[in-house]
């Protein structure tokens, strides 16, 4: 696999929050660009946070088998989170383990005050490789 994914024990483990440390990569890279809660025409269709969550990583998943790959290829993420807290940070956790269990790709997030388009709570971007 061109993806090791680590976590050096001298570091804490973050795994809870839903990054690892360190994401060591080799082969072609592919570039997913920032995914959100998007209908066809790119509106947003909810104003609940762990639904726009969810919408926009089943939305990550789309792209990524538009190029070949799935998630177990993404070796890093960003995250774009409105009004961040400890409550959506526990929402991104669930989802992170959901998808990649113990093994979570890298990942920064940052807390913005807003997004492209007025209603949009979260955004994620991602890095993969084949």
């Amino acid at each position: 696999m061109p993806i090791d994914i680590s976590n050096p024990a001298e570091l804490h483990d973050p795994t809870s929050f839903g990054y690892s440390h360190v994401a060591k990569v080799t082969g072609e890279q592919v570039f997913i660009a920032g995914q959100y809660d998007s209908d066809a025409h790119g509106h947003t269709t909810s104003s609940d946070f762990a639904t726009q969550l969810d919408r926009a990583f089943t939305n990550l998943g789309i792209a990524l088998r538009s190029a070949g790959l799935d998630y177990a290829d993404v070796f890093a993420l960003r995250t774009f989170v409105v009004d961040h807290d400890m409550g959506k940070l526990e929402v991104l956790g669930k989802k992170i383990a959901e998808i990649w269990g113990d093994r979570p790709p890298v990942q920064t997030l940052l807390g913005v005050a807003a997004l492209a388009l007025p209603g949009m709570l979260f955004e994620v971007d991602a890095i993969a490789a084949r």
